[in-house]
């Protein structure tokens, strides 16, 4: 899977959970983050 398929899935999964739970607001965005800047990495 690349990341141009990950990334919307986990927007989807974050945002879910965003809206279910938004007082975690923060551990979700910063996971997404590291999460997205590994895999920005990895495709260098």
């Amino acid at each position: 899977m690349s990341a141009m398929t990950i990334t919307p899935v986990l927007s989807l999964i974050i945002g879910i959970l965003i809206l279910l739970i938004p007082r975690f607001l923060n551990y979700f965005v910063a996971i997404y983050l590291i999460i997205v800047g590994i895999l920005g990495l990895m495709q260098q």
